[in-house]
């Protein structure tokens, strides 16, 4: 779980750098950059769910609310996004 953990922050990290190195030549397709990374991050987190649904104990119930609390804060930002534009 340590490495799940370290991998997904390694990643953000990676993104983040990688969109203020490149963010002059980006700007216009940043949005689509942005809804593609969340719609990759949706299923991911979906597909996760999917395959520890099943787990029991209090672990189980931390993963399911961590799920719906990544959802629900995914959806937020695409409304954002939306009513941005």
């Amino acid at each position: 779980m340590f490495a799940e953990l370290t991998s997904g922050i390694g990643a953000l990290v990676l993104g983040v750098g990688l969109g203020a190195l490149f963010a002059d030549w980006i700007t216009d397709g940043a949005s689509l950059i942005v809804l593609a990374g969340a719609s990759a991050h949706a299923f991911g987190m979906w597909d996760k769910h999917r395959l520890e649904h099943h787990v029991d104990g209090a672990g189980g119930r931390w993963v399911v609310a961590l799920y719906w609390v990544c959802s629900l804060l995914l959806a937020g930002v695409i409304v954002f996004l939306i009513a941005r534009s």
